[in-house]
């Protein structure tokens, strides 16, 4: 596909598929699972697909070992070529999101975006890097270094940010300036066993808010998938060093913030969801929100704190 035809192509409506599975030990199993669900979103009638984070391994942040690097993978790789070539065949734009290794002591958690031609367009790394109990991700991870990039792929503009990244406006804000039809939140973020059930819910309501809020300042499609099952040693009560019970709950919403399509907390599933770039002049005319921005007097942003 030429520029100039995906160009001319980019500002229709688009059709949005998410793959939510779960994953086992076996990096070859998982990828196998992935572009087979990635076809099968495709034959669904998607024509962009994204994948969760770290879809080809389970999540293997809970702890911190040094063996554990060997999961990571080259761009090229193993994920680039299987999905370059389900994405060339079905002619769908997929989203890849790896461990990535960019050299010897240096890896990222990392999304490459392949077109519908199953060419490269381009890699993002993840910026925000947490740490927290089973969520060890600053022992494997150097913070990204391509900034906040927007994507033209066959079907429209997108821009993708990982799961942590989910909980910072400035980069769904600049994704919007960049001029993305839609955020994609490739994640896996689940429950301590532990904690599940006073807390539960308000962790999986806050998730699902705050990347509600991100389509309606911003005005554009989110997309978000997750992963689900559970990963890690059997729970024994009052074990905090137990695994996770990922939430699953994928979902795609609209430049008002309605959620178009969901998934279970359970089940693997693929969701598909229509996305029309109308939707965000409509919302944008009637909210006007990055018309009235005060960038003259948003400098202080810059600051770690304002004393």
């Amino acid at each position: 596909m030429n520029e100039d035809l995906r160009v001319s192509r980019a500002g229709g409506a688009f059709r949005v598929g998410l793959v939510q599975m779960s994953c086992s030990t076996d990096p070859q199993e998982n990828q196998e699972k992935a572009v087979e669900r990635a076809r099968e979103a495709a034959r669904q009638g998607a024509e962009i697909v994204c994948l969760q984070e770290l879809y080809r391994s389970q999540y293997f942040c809970r702890e911190e070992s040094a063996e554990l690097f060997d999961l990571a993978e080259t761009v090229p790789g193993p994920s680039t070529e299987a999905l370059s070539k389900a994405a060339k065949e079905h002619q769908v734009v997929v989203i890849v999101p790896i461990f990535e290794k960019r050299a010897r002591g240096l890896y990222h958690n990392s999304a490459v975006m392949i077109d519908a031609t199953g060419e490269l367009l381009g890699i993002y790394r993840k910026m925000h890097i947490p740490d927290d109990p089973l969520f060890f991700e600053k022992f494997y991870f150097t913070p990204g270094d391509l900034g906040f990039k927007n994507f033209n792929t066959r079907y429209g503009r997108i821009s993708t940010l990982i799961c942590w990244d989910q909980w910072y406006p400035e980069g769904a804000r600049l994704a919007a300036l960049g001029g993305a039809d839609i955020v994609f939140y490739p994640t896996a973020i689940g429950w301590h066993p532990a904690e599940k059930a006073e807390f539960g819910a308000a962790q999986r309501d806050a998730w699902r808010t705050i990347q509600r809020a991100h389509a309606i300042a911003n005005g554009v499609f989110v997309a978000a998938v997750n992963r689900v099952g559970y990963e890690g040693p059997p729970y024994k009560g009052g074990n905090e060093k137990s695994g996770l019970e990922f939430w699953g709950s994928s979902f795609i919403c609209d430049p008002f913030g309605q959620v178009i399509a969901e998934a279970s907390e359970a089940d693997e599933q693929i969701i598909v969801a229509e996305c029309d770039p109308r939707k965000a002049e409509e919302v944008r005319r009637n909210w006007p929100f990055l018309r009235d921005r005060r960038i003259d007097a948003y400098g202080p942003i810059l600051n770690r704190w304002n004393d």
